[in-house]
């Protein structure tokens, strides 16, 4: 296992309750441009939880990473799906984006059911 993906979303948790409280108004608003961005529209909210999986591939940050396998998989994206994405991402992002595409993979099998992730 390379992480503990739910660990890390914990401790990431737990340490972004003291930016939110050090800056509660930016932290405001970017909840709110999450919340805006993720809402569904033109593109469904599964859809866009994938797209915000592959940049957070593209862009490297394991974070964004745990934090978008897990809503994909609440969102009910299955593994093939995240397959895809995750190549989307290595194709955009090169050789360092298929690293990262190993990870993304991994967290989404740490939150998916048992029988899913198979």
């Amino acid at each position: 296992m390379l992480n503990d993906w739910a660990q890390m979303t914990r401790d990431y948790s737990v340490q972004l309750r003291d930016v939110r409280a050090g800056i509660p108004d930016v932290m405001k608003g970017f909840s709110a441009i999450a919340q805006a961005a993720l809402k569904a529209n033109a593109l469904d909210t599964k859809t866009k939880e994938l797209l915000a999986l592959a940049i957070s591939v593209a862009v490297r940050c394991d974070p964004c990473i745990a934090f978008h396998a897990e809503a994909a998989v609440r969102q009910g994206a299955s593994r093939e799906e995240v397959l895809e994405t995750v190549g989307l991402a290595v194709y955009m992002g090169a050789g360092p984006s298929a690293m990262y595409a190993a990870k993304a993979l991994e967290a989404f099998d740490q939150f998916a059911p048992k029988s899913e992730a198979a």
